[in-house]
């Protein structure tokens, strides 16, 4: 059994308690669910960097990323930088995340915030639409065609957008729909954990025009960002390479800047 397929046996233990404590009419009476969404989609399309920043205490491959920092002040740097949107992680178990890191970014900023998570469920969706997120992330591995096409048509019909996630052709073969706004190219090896970016560049020609194009995992400099442009990415996931300083906003700023300069 991989990490993946862990993963998402928990999922399946942790939404049947979910589901008991919170039903899906609170959900849909929260504050936030009748909030319009800001589109990532448009914001990467017009930006000239298209950074996706990540907020990410923890995860499976490196454990312990970042513990100490306060969620607000994270978003709060990622937005003074003029990042296009932030992806926040929500799972707890692998991944250090809660759905209060989500409303406390919301709390803090007015940019596109992305949930995260590993869908399987559309309460997930829900629970989404309800802690303020503007986006939420479709993975390929995990997913059915008939599940990603059920999955990002409710999304579509709550107000969310959709970034599907691919590692492979056979994937992005599987996925392509109208229902989705946004595809990501995950340069990390599900099975090795490698990461490369030519797996984005090997894509990039098989994805239709009509989706934003996104790389995600591995982008930790300026150049890469730059190479992959070339490729027609628009949107470049950035989790690490923020997060495991002491200050996520200022390396961003710093890093905008640079990127601005090329």
């Amino acid at each position: 059994m991989n990490i993946l397929d862990k993963i998402i046996a928990d999922k399946h233990k942790e939404l049947v308690l979910k589901k008991l404590v919170v039903p899906v009419s609170q959900l849909e009476q929260s504050a936030l669910f009748e909030r319009e969404t800001v589109s990532l989609a448009e914001k990467l399309r017009s930006s000239k960097t298209g950074i996706i920043a990540e907020h990410k205490r923890r995860s499976p491959s490196k454990s312990i990323i970042n513990q100490g920092l306060n969620v607000e002040d994270v978003a709060k740097g990622y937005e003074d930088a003029g990042i296009s949107g932030m992806s926040v992680l929500t799972d707890g178990k692998y991944f250090g995340g809660s759905l209060d890191d989500l409303l406390y970014a919301r709390a803090a900023v007015k940019m596109p915030l992305l949930r995260k998570e590993f869908i399987i469920d559309e309460y997930q969706l829900l629970e989404a639409k309800a802690h303020g997120a503007d986006v939420i992330l479709l993975i390929a591995a995990v997913l059915e065609r008939e599940e990603i096409k059920r999955l990002s048509e409710f999304a579509k019909s709550i107000g969310l957008e959709v970034l599907l996630e691919v590692h492979n052709e056979e994937e992005l073969q599987k996925s392509i729909m109208p229902s989705l706004d946004m595809l990501g190219v995950n340069n990390r090896n599900l099975k090795t954990f490698e990461v490369s970016t030519d797996i984005s560049k090997e894509l990039s020609g098989k994805i239709p025009e009509d989706f934003v194009k996104v790389s995600e995992s591995g982008i930790s400099s300026v150049e890469a960002i730059k190479d992959l442009q070339q490729f027609g990415y628009k949107g470049f996931l950035i989790g690490e390479n923020f997060m495991k300083t002491n200050n996520p906003g200022k390396a961003a700023a710093e890093f905008v800047k640079t990127l601005n300069k090329l």
